[in-house]
């Protein structure tokens, strides 16, 4: 492996640099992003408790804030559920953009990641053909040097792409994740919203 570092020239240090970020990014996203953490099982199904028990007091509705974020998305249904409708949908669109903000943390990162890598394998091999060609001499030219430049190219170009294609993999995979949990929270705050509308909560007290 140092050997092969040697081979690549300075320019690998930059890739190398470049690929330890993005695996600690992709890492971290993956671990954030369990759906244990973001939609922890049964959570719709507890504040549906909470509601049939009216113990939506203030209290409750904070430690719900805190558990995850479709808790925090449905507090603040739960916390301004008296607003008429078209003022609660406003209130839990803007929750929903800080939870979908918090979410996506690093995935433009990781995208950019991916960008970049190919570019700066791309700079590896410009090197790599500056030393080729400054082996040539008028008397000849220099083996060693030759050899070099093209090692320079070869192992930057492949180093870049093969940090490109997981950083992209992943990018395009924990987006679809957060697009997916987004759309998931979105369909569990309307019911919760139609579930605490003043209209349901008449009705629930005409049954009482």
């Amino acid at each position: 492996m140092l050997s092969i570092l040697r081979e690549a020239g300075w320019p690998i240090w930059p890739l190398l640099a470049t690929s330890v970020l993005g695996l600690a990014l992709i890492f971290e996203r993956f671990l954030s992003l369990r759906r244990g953490l973001v939609m922890p099982r049964g959570l719709n199904e507890q504040v549906a408790e909470m509601l049939r028990n009216r113990q939506d007091t203030p209290e409750a509705i904070n430690r719900l804030e805190r558990n995850s974020p479709l808790g925090r998305v449905l507090a603040e249904v739960m916390r301004h559920r008296h607003l008429p409708r078209e003022e609660l949908r406003n209130v839990v669109e803007d929750a929903g953009r800080a939870v979908a903000h918090d979410l996506s943390r690093y995935i433009s990162a990781i995208g950019t990641i991916a960008v970049i890598a190919p570019l700066m394998g791309l700079f590896g091999t410009v090197v790599g053909m500056i030393e080729i060609f400054g082996s040539y001499t008028p008397g000849g030219g220099d083996p060693a040097q030759l050899a070099r430049g093209i090692s320079i190219a070869l192992y930057n170009t492949g180093f870049g792409i093969l940090i490109a294609i997981p950083a992209m993999i992943a990018h395009r995979y924990l987006r679809g994740r957060v697009d997916g949990y987004l759309s998931a929270m979105e369909q569990a705050a309307s019911r919760l919203a139609r579930a605490v509308s003043p209209h349901a909560a008449a009705s629930r007290e005409g049954r009482s």
